[in-house]
C-alpha cells in the first residue's frame, strides 16, 4: 500500500445528485480520503464520507472476531468550512458510533464561533435523532487558529504547533505536517485551504474558493511546487459569466481559473474538483476531453479515483 495515497469519495458541490446520468463521476458531495504515513486523514465531510465510513467499518469488523480484538478506528477530519455540502455526511459516518473509535475534527466556523457548537446546532439535535454528546465514539473537535500547524507523529500523537517561519515547518522524517490558511474568496466566512506534507511530497486542497483577476497570489505561494493541487472547478467560464444568471461572487472557480492557479504555482498535477450538480457525465466528459487534451497533468476527479504519491 502506498505511504501517501489519495482517494476521491465525493466530488460534487452544493448538493448530492442521484441520477443515472451522473454515475461516471458520482453524485456525492465533497470528501477526499488521504492515507499518509499510516494515518487516515479525511478532507471534508460531505456525503462521500458515508461510503468512506462503510468501508472503514468493513475493515474494522474483519480485523477481529470480538470487539475487544479489533483494531480501533482512528481518523483526522479536516473541515474546510461548514456549508452544508461539506458536513452533511458527518452524522452518517458509522465509525462515530463505535465506542473504541477516536476521531479528531479540525476546522474553524468563525472567529467568534465555536466549531463544536456550530456542528451540534447544524447536524444534531433538531435535525438528527442524537445530540452531539450522544456519540459513542471518542470525538475531539478543535478550532484552528491562524499561524498554526498540525503535526502527526509516527505514534499517532497529534501536536498543534505555531508556524510562523519556514524553520517552524521542519518535522521528523516520519511525521506528517498539515498547514492551512483562511481564504476569504468564498462567502460567508471564508474557507480553510489545507496543505498535507509527508516525505517531501505535498498535497494542496483548495475547494470552494473563487479566483481573482490575475490570480490568487496567496494561494499560488501556498501551493508553490506542490505535487497535487485539488482545486475548485464548479463552473465553466460560460456559466460563470452567464449574463442571465452570473456566478461571480458565489465563491467558486472556473476550470480556467484552476488552470491559471496551477500554472502560477507550478503544481505538478492539477485535479479539478467540486463540480456543479447540474453537470452530468456528458457535460463533464466534454470538459475532460477539452482540458485533458490541451494541458498535461490535468484530470477531472471522479468517485473512486486514486492517486499515489509514494
Amino acid at each position: 500500500m502506498s505511504e501517501f495515497s489519495i482517494k476521491f469519495r465525493g466530488v460534487r458541490g452544493s448538493y448530492p445528485v442521484a441520477k443515472k446520468d451522473f454515475l461516471e463521476y458520482g453524485g456525492n458531495t465533497a470528501c477526499v480520503e488521504v492515507n499518509v504515513g499510516g494515518h487516515l486523514i479525511i478532507l471534508d465531510a460531505g456525503t462521500g464520507l458515508i461510503d468512506t465510513g462503510n468501508d472503514i467499518m468493513e475493515q474494522y469488523i474483519a480485523s477481529g472476531i470480538k470487539n475487544s480484538e479489533r483494531t480501533p478506528i482512528k481518523a483526522i477530519v479536516l473541515i474546510s468550512h461548514i456549508h452544508q455540502d461539506h458536513i452533511q455526511g458527518f452524522t452518517f459516518f458509522r465509525p462515530l458510533h463505535v465506542p473504541s473509535t477516536t476521531i479528531k475534527v479540525f476546522g474553524n466556523a468563525n472567529y467568534d464561533e465555536n466549531l463544536s457548537d456550530e456542528l451540534a446546532n447544524l447536524l444534531f439535535g433538531k435535525s438528527f435523532p442524537l445530540d452531539l454528546g450522544d456519540i459513542a465514539g471518542n470525538l475531539d473537535i478543535t478550532d484552528l487558529n491562524e499561524s498554526e500547524g498540525i503535526i502527526i507523529k509516527k505514534n499517532s500523537e497529534v501536536i498543534i504547533k505555531r508556524i510562523e517561519t519556514p524553520e517552524d515547518e521542519k518535522i521528523g522524517k516520519d511525521d506528517v505536517l498539515i498547514t492551512y490558511y483562511r481564504s476569504y474568496a468564498h462567502p460567508q466566512e471564508g474557507v480553510l485551504i489545507y496543505k498535507i506534507k509527508y516525505k517531501d511530497k505535498v498535497l494542496v486542497y483548495a475547494t470552494d474558493k473563487e479566483c481573482y483577476q490575475g490570480g490568487d497570489t496567496k494561494l499560488t505561494n501556498f501551493a508553490r511546487n506542490c505535487d497535487v493541487l485539488i482545486h475548485d472547478a464548479q463552473y465553466t467560464t460560460e456559466d460563470y459569466l452567464n449574463k442571465f444568471i452570473p456566478k461571480q461572487g458565489y465563491g467558486h472557480s472556473t476550470f480556467d481559473m484552476a488552470i491559471e492557479c496551477a500554472k502560477q504555482s507550478n503544481a505538478k498535477q492539477l485535479i479539478f474538483f467540486h463540480f456543479d450538480p447540474g453537470y452530468d457525465d456528458k457535460k463533464l466528459n466534454s470538459i475532460k476531453n477539452n482540458y485533458e487534451k490541451t494541458y498535461e497533468n490535468v484530470k477531472l476527479a471522479y468517485e473512486g479515483m486514486e492517486i499515489n504519491l509514494l
